[in-house]
């Protein structure tokens, strides 16, 4: 039996201190709760380390180190975290050499060699950890363990192959949800993101069919749509429930595309009757707008659903490989059936798409002025590791930047060149979409008056607003107090562009 701590860093600078920064999703982080599951069901001893809601603190780490000892450290990053991966990685080994140190998440997914060669990470998990992980822990050799990148005696970087994709996800252990201390997280979580705190994260399906070219998800989901049945669903929200989390947000990318499937689900849940809350706190799909499937999920303890709507330009919206039927008018569409079906809606906008212009993102932010949603949120479009954009730009000659800190969706910072606009151009409408989608928005801002009242939130939303209105839309803060930053390994990423790997791809849904 191996002693295994899993560490997911701070988001402090991921967010900063930004109008975004208010809705910090400071949660439990789905992906270790699915690889420590996967682990405790091979007698494994897992213990979570959830740094997300407080600032970076390398000695917190070192004391929890040295008093657990454990035999296997995992450490989880997205790009912007990726920094304090590479951070932890040296100090783990200064602590005990003989610590097996892994990494894993989108960034590495992406980057596996160049993730090893900046750390000193033993092994990389690529893609879906949830068996990779167990079968590390396990002690089996790198070599027999598909899904690896890893260094040999040499120093020389190999790759033990793909594993394929969990094809039937009712097989995989329940997500370890207990090694969070539910009570911990009830003040912690943004009450702009929840109603009934504490909340948790959950997963019904995974992957994706679609392409859009700023998205990574693809790198550790794949390509492709796997569901959990319904009663696996409905059982997975008992067991939240038991555990003392009032809510969950549901992580799928597209829980509404199979609309049969969906509306079983939530009957499924609602029959479970545990009196959970939930939301949909990713883009769901437009043109799967269904008055009935959304009255199912209403009826289901569902209050929020949150559309990716992006632009509000239709040629931009195609062009960086939305698919599907979306268009502009089709999600204004689908936030009128969302509401009329009792939902609250949320939408998400990006500037600086791969072929916007000023005129496009004036007409985002028009768009978003327009739209009778309850919450909305800007970001900066970045293009990260894993991403088709990212490898374009790479191609291309026009990545400015590999100092992963910078690469924030909240920063004024131009980490490439944008074909169509200046270095200061984003920033600025990021400053002018807040003004003019919220602040300056009487109708928003109205909804949001009722809105508060109905639900009796009105003191968060006061709160809120006040903070709202002094903070920065994007900021260059990007200090944080590192460990070893001097004895980082690094690479040349001038001399020798980092390579793309493909997705992995999931066989049909069952």
């Amino acid at each position: 039996m191996a002693r295994v701590l899993l560490i997911n860093p701070s988001y402090a600078r991921n967010y900063g201190s930004t109008k975004a920064g208010l809705t910090n999703p400071v949660f439990p982080t789905l992906g270790l709760a699915t690889v420590a599951g996967a682990a405790l069901a091979r007698g494994h001893d897992v213990r979570i380390l959830d740094l997300s809601n407080r600032p970076y603190d390398w000695r917190a780490v070192r004391a929890t180190i040295e008093s657990w000892r454990p035999d296997v450290v995992g450490i989880t990053a997205t790009t912007p975290l990726m920094n304090q991966l590479r951070d932890l990685s040296i100090l783990c080994k200064d602590i005990s050499k003989d610590i097996l140190v892994v990494g894993g998440g989108p960034h590495v997914s992406a980057l596996p060699r160049e993730s090893l060669q900046e750390s000193a990470l033993d092994l990389v998990v690529v893609g879906e950890g949830d068996l990779t992980f167990a079968d590390i822990c396990d002690g089996l050799t790198p070599s027999s363990i598909p899904g690896l990148y890893y260094r040999d005696g040499t120093g020389t970087i190999h790759h033990s192959g793909e594993r394929p994709l969990v094809a039937n996800l009712d097989d995989l252990p329940m997500p370890a949800w207990h090694l969070y201390h539910a009570p911990d997280y009830r003040r912690r979580v943004s009450r702009l993101l929840v109603r009934r705190p504490p909340v948790t994260m959950a997963e019904f399906s995974r992957g994706c069919v679609y392409r859009c070219d700023f998205c990574a998800s693809k790198m550790t989901m794949g390509l492709g749509y796997r569901m959990k049945s319904p009663e696996r669903c409905a059982e997975e929200v008992r067991v939240m429930a038991g555990l003392g989390w009032r809510e969950f947000m549901l992580a799928d990318d597209i829980f509404t595309s199979d609309r049969d499937w969906a509306t079983r689900v939530s009957h499924a849940v609602g029959a479970a009757q545990t009196g959970m809350a939930w939301s949909c706190t990713n883009g769901i799909r437009v043109e799967s707008a269904h008055d009935g499937l959304f009255r199912a999920m209403r009826a289901a303890e569902c209050y929020r659903v949150s559309f990716g709507l992006e632009t509000g330009n239709d040629a931009v919206l195609q062009s960086f490989g939305k698919g599907g039927r979306a268009t502009v008018e089709q999600g204004r569409r689908a936030v009128d059936i969302a509401q009329r079906a009792g939902l609250e809606t949320s939408g998400y906008f990006l500037l600086g798409l791969s072929e916007d212009t000023e005129a496009s993102m004036q007409e985002t932010i028009a768009y978003a002025r327009s739209l009778p949603l309850d919450v909305l949120k800007f970001g900066v479009t970045v293009a990260f590791p894993g991403t088709a954009m990212f490898n374009d730009l790479v191609a291309a000659g026009l990545i400015r930047s590999y100092d992963w800190d910078r690469y924030q969706i909240y920063s004024d910072d131009a980490l490439f060149v944008h074909r169509h606009l200046g270095a200061d151009v984003v920033p600025r409408y990021m400053e002018l979409a807040y003004r003019r989608a919220i602040v300056t928005n009487l109708p928003f801002l109205a909804r949001r008056i009722a809105r508060g009242l109905r639900t009796g939130q009105v003191f968060w939303d006061v709160w809120y607003g006040l903070r709202f209105a002094v903070l920065p839309a994007t900021t260059a803060d990007v200090e944080s107090g590192y460990y070893a930053q001097a004895r980082w390994p690094t690479r040349d990423y001038a001399g020798q562009p980092p390579s793309a790997i493909t997705y992995p791809r999931a066989s049909a849904p069952r």
